[in-house]
């Protein structure tokens, strides 16, 4: 006779992977609704997940799986509600014309091939400062070569901006949303010449941490000139800004575009490569690979590695996601655990979902996850 208890007792220990699953259910879930919900609602939704968690010891083993994966769902709709009101900041609600000043916090390059500014601490003509855009972004067209644009600087140019827009099609990228969650509050261009109003004057770890990227790239292309030093500098730190239409066509076209975007292959090649090398490097040591656990010391500065890594390639989505995905694994060979498994893809992908739920509708948490699980499961 069938027994549904006897078949959960038996998949003990096999149910940890569904759990980023049921949590990415939530999250689709809060995405998916028409309307927002309110914090009667977001509170509503927490009391009664709490209460449920706490009345699942008293519930046979069948139906306290069925609470967890409820109270998951519960958890990655909250998660996904916390993280957008978190991100809040004012948005552009027209299309404005005139003086804009800022600091520069990124220079990137748009579709349009022209280099592009983003902006904090905006200032905007006649806007007071709780209606203001925390960042815009600013695309420079004509003739902008008297001045190089360098992280830190206030600037001050006139120009065009105008609020985010949506999907042009249903089912389509949603700019809007992605603007939502980087904070950025409005885009547009200039025509006209962008001056230097102040000097970088910052001090914080982030802006100095980009400034050192910057001169990493700027040192690359000088010894690597041409397509190959800003294919070589957009790899190594992520700053595509000297990368040519006609190089990211020829990309697209071979299907080689996505090596541009610094994620699992990067992450993995990298540690990888600083994890075999200081194990085995060791190991020619007898001294030091009979006493000292030499597996472990080659994790942690694999581990190091990344990280520093993930600080110089600018510390977007993707690097962020593969850099967790390699910590887990690293971490787990520093516990004495098995590094490759689907416990360890699963608690990966819930680091990333609870820090960055939003990342669950982008290709690229979709792409890379389905990959590694394939991989992982041909592996095992």
């Amino acid at each position: 006779m069938f027994n549904f208890s006897d078949l959960i007792d038996r998949q003990r220990g096999y149910l940890f992977p569904w759990a980023p699953v049921m949590l990415g259910v939530g999250i689709g879930l809060y995405f998916s609704i028409l309307i927002e919900p309110t914090y009667a609602h977001l509170a509503i939704l927490t009391v009664g997940a709490l209460s449920l968690a706490c009345l699942a010891r008293s519930l046979p083993s069948g139906a306290q799986l069925f609470v967890a994966a409820v109270v998951l769902v519960a958890m990655g709709f909250l998660l996904a509600a916390v993280r957008a009101h978190s991100v809040t900041a004012p948005t552009l609600s027209f299309r404005y014309y005139g003086p804009i000043e800022g600091r520069i916090v990124n220079v990137d390059r748009s579709q349009s091939n022209a280099v592009r500014l983003t902006l904090d601490q905006v200032v905007l003509s006649n806007l007071s400062p709780k209606r203001t855009p925390s960042k815009v972004r600013v695309s420079l067209h004509g003739d902008q070569k008297h001045h190089i644009p360098m992280t830190g600087q206030t600037v001050i140019l006139t120009g065009h901006l105008s609020p985010p827009s949506g999907p042009v099609e249903p089912g389509g990228f949603d700019f809007q949303r992605m603007a939502w969650f980087q904070s950025l509050g409005a885009v547009g261009y200039t025509r006209t010449p962008v001056l230097l109003w102040r000097e970088s004057r910052a001090t914080g770890l982030r802006l100095a941490i980009t400034r050192l990227r910057l001169r990493i790239s700027a040192s690359v292309k000088s010894s690597l000139p041409g397509r190959a030093g800003a294919f070589a500098a957009a790899i190594t730190t992520g700053d595509r800004s000297g990368m040519d239409n006609d190089t990211l066509e020829d990309l697209r076209a071979s299907n080689l575009a996505h090596l541009l975007a610094i994620s699992g292959l990067h992450m993995g090649l990298l540690t990888g490569f600083v994890f075999a090398a200081t194990r085995y490097g060791l190991a020619l040591i007898p001294g030091v690979a009979l006493r000292w656990p030499i597996k472990k010391i080659g994790a942690a500065a694999a581990l190091v590695a990344g990280a520093a890594y993930l600080a110089l390639s600018g510390g977007n989505v993707a690097t962020e996601r593969a850099f967790i995905m390699v910590a887990t694994m690293l971490l787990a060979v520093l516990a004495d655990r098995r590094a490759i498994t689907l416990r360890a893809v699963a608690l990966a992908a819930l680091i990333v979902l609870t820090l960055r739920p939003e990342t669950l509708l982008g290709p690229g948490f979709q792409m890379s996850f389905a990959a590694t699980i394939a991989l992982v499961t041909v592996f095992g």
